[in-house]
């Protein structure tokens, strides 16, 4: 492969990842990525290896089986996380982020390329990204499921209590969200420390009562597994890809620690406690037959041992769907940055690390569907049907995009970026296939989840595409409006008046709107837009520049990231000492407030009008959103007929 292959595109640009500069740091770091981006495959032998043996599939528990499926989870996790994303995709980082919006906002398709094929690619990030939603909801779920279960595998009589005490348990994870991480985080890396060296522990001691188990390691196995059972062996893949869920956390979590600590935290413990533990749980099956399969992980803990296990389980689960609460917290985030969510509150929970937020109305939807899951399936078991179907589809959109990026931002031949797409498609439409069976019983939940959440994002960035033309055709430019400024002279009034408007050019609609009716203007006006770029973040010494206009008027362009919440006092602040007057006690902020009416010419579906109306409606005011003062908030309003 080429030279240029070896490091991808990274480099290039200004890194906002974390960096270990020593070996402390560089442990440190591990440590927090072995809490934050490992907790949801980290607790998938709680249930892979059942489900796979289950009564779905009907496997008869013999050792040609058990190597089999052994050999197929061993290189599932080899393929998937090692060869894909350790060694490939993490190299596609925008600036230091990881992630699939992260990854399409690297996509820069040349010049001739036709606008049809950046929009399919457009709808495949997006789609890719509302399917994690359903996986926010599912992994909470049947993580703590799976680790409570283990109660009543030593007394029958904790099994009507399973559900009500995994409900209690996710009732008080999403309490405390807004608490922020902050205050438990530190925790996470040293409890995921102990849950991959208890599992390693009993994994061991399994495989030492029955070594034999270690031949799974050869791929003969899996090949001679899938050439016996065939199309039933193909079904049996949609239960070997609940080993490798949460691999795409991997690159979705890069910002916050780096490629190197993740690579460390995975090859020096959480690869070597799963692979032990998988080990182990086929030597049990291999030793104790039917009666294992059950329930292999907890068959791994005879006797007392069993509730330690459940309680250590337990918090491992706990974290878990913490990554995942976050993750989903920090998509919705970049998601209203880049205009495709209506605006929600974004509370910061920490005053030192940025990325840690809390969004109250995403908390509570998925604490009200992560209860719906816990009383509609009642087990892991019945709640593994409709896992698998997002994990497997957004690792497939990833590979697509990533050829993308490779051939157009770093130059790689149609040849070498063309046989790695083949190569992860492979793997990654296998595992998807095998997950359609799926569909019918359980798997149309996230898949529904999925179509609601890219519904909403596809039609807000369109209605917003469609008012974006409304206000640019009520817009008065900046020259001939100055200009009549000169010749009108209209009456000044101290202070400053703050327009806020989305154009980068242009005297806005509420400016002209303001003039019309009340007849006077500010003695300075500043006319404020914030663009968000396709960049995490954007540097302090960058995001603003301010434009003289004359006459008293001001323009001031700040730019964001999108993993950035735009600060409109600290803006002007910032714009301050490149010479904008700005007193904020005589400053008034004078805000459009459009009432949408659906009975417009715009080529916008009726239905998607009115959705888009009624997002609209219900949106974060600018006031908030913004950190507006809000009694030196003035807002006009207008008809807009979409």
């Amino acid at each position: 492969m080429q030279a240029s292959m070896a490091e991808g595109g990274p480099g290039h640009e200004e890194s906002h990842a974390p960096r270990a500069e020593s070996l402390s740091d560089l442990a440190k770091l591990s440590l927090g990525a072995l809490g934050v981006v490992y907790g949801d495959i980290g607790t998938s032998p709680l249930y892979a290896v059942k489900e796979c043996f289950g009564k779905e599939h009907g496997l008869d528990v013999t050792p040609a089986n058990v190597l089999g499926v052994l050999s197929l989870i061993i290189w599932a996790l080899l393929l998937v996380v090692v060869f894909k994303y350790l060694m490939f995709v993490m190299r596609a980082d925008n600036r230091g982020e990881g992630g699939i919006l992260a990854l399409f906002a690297l996509v820069q398709p040349k010049k001739q390329s036709p606008l049809k094929r950046k929009f399919i690619l457009l709808m495949l990030a997006l789609f890719g990204a509302a399917l994690l939603y359903g996986d926010g909801m599912i992994t909470p779920v049947i993580s703590v499921l799976g680790a409570v279960e283990g109660l009543s595998e030593r007394s029958t009589a904790f099994t009507p209590w399973v559900v009500p005490i995994t409900a209690i348990i996710l009732v008080g994870l999403f309490l405390v969200q807004k608490r922020g991480t902050g205050s438990v985080g530190a925790i996470f890396g040293p409890a995921m420390l102990i849950w991959f060296g208890a599992i390693a522990f009993v994994g061991i001691r399994g495989v030492v009562s029955n070594p034999s188990v270690l031949w799974a390691v050869n791929p003969v196995h899996a090949v001679r597994f899938m050439m016996e059972h065939r199309f039933h062996g193909f079904l049996v893949l949609g239960s070997v890809v609940l080993a490798i869920t949460g691999g795409e956390a991997l690159y979705a979590d890069m910002g916050h620690f780096g490629r190197k600590p993740i690579r460390a935290a995975w090859f020096a413990v959480a690869m070597p406690a799963l692979l032990a533990n998988y080990f182990g749980q086929g030597a049990v099956l291999l030793t104790q037959g039917a009666e294992a399969r059950d329930n292999p992980f907890y068959a791994l803990t005879p006797g007392w041992e069993v509730y330690p296990m459940v309680a250590i389980a337990t918090l491992a689960a706990v974290i878990a769907s913490q990554a995942l609460i976050s993750g989903v917290f920090s998509l919705t985030q970049q998601a209203v940055q880049l205009g495709y969510w209506p605006r929600v509150r974004i509370v910061h929970t920490s005053g030192e690390a940025a990325g840690q937020i809390y969004i109250p109305e995403i908390n509570w939807i998925l604490l009200v569907a992560c209860l719906a899951l816990t009383f509609g399936f009642r087990s892991s078991t019945a709640l593994a049907a409709a896992y698998g179907i997002a994990v497997t589809g957004t690792m497939s959109i990833t590979s697509i995009l990533f050829y993308v990026v490779a051939r157009e931002k770093w130059g790689w031949s149609r040849l070498a970026a063309g046989t790695e797409l083949t190569l992860f498609l492979i793997v990654d439409l296998a595992f998807l296939g095998a997950n359609l069976n799926k569909v019918e019983n359980g798997g149309w939940f996230p898949i529904a989840i999925a179509v609601c959440v890219f519904t909403i994002m596809t039609t807000w960035r369109r209605g917003r595409a469609e008012l974006a033309k409304w206000l640019t055709s009520a817009t008065m430019p900046t020259d001939l409006f100055l200009t009549d400024i000169e010749q009108q002279k209209p009456h000044r009034v101290p202070g400053t008046a703050v327009f806020m408007t989305s154009l980068p050019d242009g005297i806005p609609a509420v400016l002209l709107h303001h003039l019309k009716h009340n007849k006077v203007l500010h003695e300075q006006v500043v006319l404020l837009s914030i663009q968000t770029e396709d960049v995490p973040v954007v540097g302090g010494k960058d995001r603003v520049q301010v434009e003289t206009l004359g006459h008293g008027f001001y323009r001031v362009s700040a730019h964001y990231g999108f993993m950035q919440v735009p600060n409109v006092l600290k803006t002007l602040r910032r714009a301050s000492l490149q010479g904008l007057p700005f007193d904020p006690a005589s400053t008034s902020f004078y805000l459009g407030r459009e009432t949408l009416l659906t009975s417009g010419k715009s080529p916008m579906a009726r239905w998607r009008k009115k959705l888009f109306a009624f997002l609209a409606r219900n949106a974060r005011t600018a006031t908030a959103y913004f950190g507006l003062p809000p009694n030196r908030v003035v807002e006009l309003g207008t008809q807009v007929e979409l």
